[in-house]
């Protein structure tokens, strides 16, 4: 897939997080509103994914989806003005036994290069697991935000479009009454809009990894608060201190 890197997605997710528009280069992990796959409206699923013609479908009918992490490896820049290829392959396939049954963890490795090097390489750990009950969570008194804690409003409009701006079609961030037919409270806050956050907080410089890692579905109402420390580390809780995500930039020696 080729596409020339343009400066609109980039505005729009800044302005979606209320952050600075980037200027020459692509913050890391920003990529992610580039190089989109836009698959047919009849190669969807009731839940909105692909099921057909595209590098990542359901291992069997019926099974769910979360995004459950993955390692950006950071080499060079993404400059903006200049074109980009993205080659994506299905690179692991592992089946477990969760607590809910059977899970197939499968990552897709993306490559991202400009002017013929590899700049960034994306691996993305992707979920499927069978039908489950309700995801309870207990509850627990408030946690007042701390000294440098970054508050995202998650709320539905948000979420509908961060959905549309990543072209991101699963039903569970914005169909309330589908989210909760999947055992979720309330809509559903995505995986990769926690990770954007971790890493702007983090804000990486040069080459290197950020992992991530979804902890616990972080619904709407809960609260989204993000978090950084000195040594490369960033999190994600919810307004009771329940961790949903971790982060951490490893630099290249």
């Amino acid at each position: 897939m080729d596409e020339l890197i343009g400066p609109e997605p980039g505005r729009a997710l800044a302005g979606l997080l209320g952050v600075p528009a980037p200027g020459a280069d692509l913050p890391p992990l920003w990529h992610w509103v580039h190089l989109l796959d836009r698959p047919a409206q009849a190669d969807l699923g009731p839940d909105g994914h692909p099921v057909r013609g595209a590098v990542l479908t359901p291992p069997a009918p019926g099974r769910r989806r979360m995004w459950a992490g993955g390692r950006v490896r950071v080499l060079g820049s993404v400059h903006i003005g200049l074109e980009a290829t993205r080659d994506s392959a299905v690179t692991a396939t592992v089946e477990k036994e969760g607590r809910s049954g059977p899970l197939t963890i499968v990552t897709v490795t993306h490559e991202i290069s400009q002017y013929g090097l590899t700049v960034v390489v994306d691996e993305q750990d992707i979920v499927y697991r069978g039908p489950s009950g309700s995801l309870p969570v207990a509850p627990a008194p408030e946690v007042p935000p701390a000294p440098g804690e970054w508050e995202i409003e998650t709320s539905p409009t948000l979420l509908f479009r961060f959905s549309a701006l990543t072209y991101n079609g699963h039903r569970i961030h914005y169909d309330r009454e589908f989210a909760r037919s999947e055992g979720y409270p309330g809509l559903v806050v995505h995986g990769p809009l926690q990770a954007l956050a971790m890493a702007w907080l983090l804000r990486p410089r040069g080459q290197g990894t950020f992992s991530y890692r979804l902890l616990s579905p972080l619904c709407e109402g809960q609260g989204m608060r993000v978090s950084a420390t000195p040594d490369g580390t960033a999190a994600v809780r919810d307004r009771t201190g329940r961790q949903t995500a971790t982060a951490h930039w490893t630099p290249d020696p």
